[in-house]
């Protein structure tokens, strides 16, 4: 990387931090981009070259890279591993480094749930990656783009992390729909 990209990066970095600490102090609504370009030092022209999308995409800066993730986890696994294995192998381990490494993650979470604009637009960013990932899938298997089996692994495998969160064991919940996606539901009943 240049010293221009890096400059570019280390302005957006800056920016998403200055959001996410503001945001998290006075909450979402109570902030204005204004105010989250002067905390930057830059100007809101700038923030807006950044983020285009608006003050909601701030909060979610590693966007474009978890898509690129997604769709690697299923083009560049290991021929002995399932698709939703490598997507589980994939999000367990990016779950696991966002917890561990960032000891504001639980702030970060909270803000998204209570605040529905960020509710509203991680719903949204999830679904364009659905898009990207079941085209992944798809094509991995060798079926037609719009095969909803694939938009289904695709909607589930993205849904997996929303739905162990709170839960006892994350990552034993994660597993266990990992589980039900690779083996599909057991046939028979018992008792």
């Amino acid at each position: 990387m240049g010293r221009r990209e890096r400059k570019k990066a280390a302005t957006r970095q800056s920016l998403a931090d200055a959001a996410l600490r503001l945001f998290t102090e006075r909450g979402y609504d109570e902030v204005g981009v204004r105010e989250i370009a002067d905390a930057a030092d830059v100007s809101v022209t700038t923030l807006f070259k950044h983020f285009p999308d608006g003050k909601e995409a701030l909060v979610f800066d590693q966007d474009v890279d978890r898509e690129a993730a997604l769709v690697a986890a299923v083009r560049e696994r290991p021929a002995d591993l399932t698709v939703p294995q490598a997507l589980h192998r994939m999000l367990l381990g990016a779950q696991s480094r966002t917890v561990h490494a960032d000891p504001g993650f639980d702030d970060f979470l909270r803000l998204i749930d209570t605040t529905p604009a960020l509710r509203e637009y991680a719903r949204r960013m999830w679904l364009r990656h659905e898009h990207a990932l079941a085209a992944a899938i798809a094509d991995d298997a060798g079926l037609a783009a719009d095969d909803p089996g694939c938009r289904a692994l695709a909607h589930f495998a993205l849904e997996a992390p929303v739905l162990v969160r709170g839960t006892q064991d994350p990552d034993a919940a994660l597993a266990r729909v990992f589980d039900l996606l690779d083996n599909g539901w057991p046939g028979t009943r018992t008792g």
